[in-house]
């Protein structure tokens, strides 16, 4: 009987660097998938809440998962910890002639950031949040691609993901997509920073505005309906009886045509 991980669970007091290295050992717990099969079909347009469920499921089997995989448990294991922000970070890498792609779930608390996930290679995973900087994250990735004699050729950079398990809206998985065979070393930093304002500004905006776009969209109507009436009447003057006789009560009939006849 091979043993199966037990899910990580947390005390309200217990520190999020250290979740999030339990997250990231049951994670490993899991082991990666050497098999050539894809245990669980991940289809990235899928929204949120789908690809919970999906997640619940690979607790359910623990079963050996590949890098997607590990994002989508990630974000799932993660959920409750709203004070921590997870974005994906995919990678493309050239060596020996062929191409090849990996992504992780980059995090970010309390100013500094880091990494879930899993791969074949032990420094191509977990990165502990002690960086200051997103670009400092990722040079230190395309460092590890280095000594396994990988070229970074791209990196592309998501959105914060949403911490609600139900929510029905898309991971944006590549809001930014950065060639490095066209961007100079400074501009590769400045893109990473961009990125990294980008999603704070998200972040922030979505904790104010929502509350006045709804209070808005409660007083549109009635000025926008009093408004069309008197385009309608200006350029449809003659539908406009005929569409008000049939809500009108027939005593009231009379009046309201011999009031429009006058107009």
């Amino acid at each position: 009987q091979i043993p199966i991980p037990s899910v990580p669970a947390f005390q309200p007091s217990t520190p999020i660097p250290e979740r999030l290295e339990a997250v990231q050992r049951y994670i490993r717990e899991l082991q990666y998938n050497h098999t050539g099969t894809q245990f669980f079909e991940i289809k990235k347009s899928r929204p949120l809440t789908g690809l919970m469920d999906l997640a619940k499921e690979m607790t359910k089997e623990a079963l050996p998962i590949k890098c997607l995989e590990a994002v989508i448990l990630g974000i799932y294991l993660t959920n409750n910890m709203t004070t921590l922000d997870r974005f994906p970070i995919s990678f493309k890498t050239h060596f020996s002639g062929n191409y090849f792609r990996h992504i992780v779930l980059g995090v970010n608390f309390g100013g500094r950031y880091g990494a879930l996930g899993i791969s074949r290679r032990e420094e191509l995973m977990y990165k502990a949040p002690v960086f200051r900087t997103l670009s400092e994250l990722i040079f230190d990735f395309e460092e590890a691609y280095r000594r396994c004699w990988h070229t970074l050729k791209k990196v592309k950079l998501g959105h914060c993901v949403s911490h609600d398990p139900h929510s029905v809206e898309q991971i944006e998985w590549k809001h930014s997509i950065l060639d490095l065979d066209k961007l100079t070393r400074e501009d590769f930093r400045k893109e990473l920073e961009r990125h990294a304002r980008d999603m704070r500004l998200k972040i922030g905006k979505g904790t104010g505005p929502p509350s006045p776009t709804k209070d808005r969209k409660k007083d549109v109507p009635s000025p926008q309906r009093g408004q069309a009436s008197p385009h309608r009447r200006n350029s449809r003057g003659d539908r406009r009886p005929s569409a008000e006789k049939k809500p009108a009560d027939s005593k009231a009939m009379p009046d309201l045509n011999g009031y429009q006849i006058r107009v």
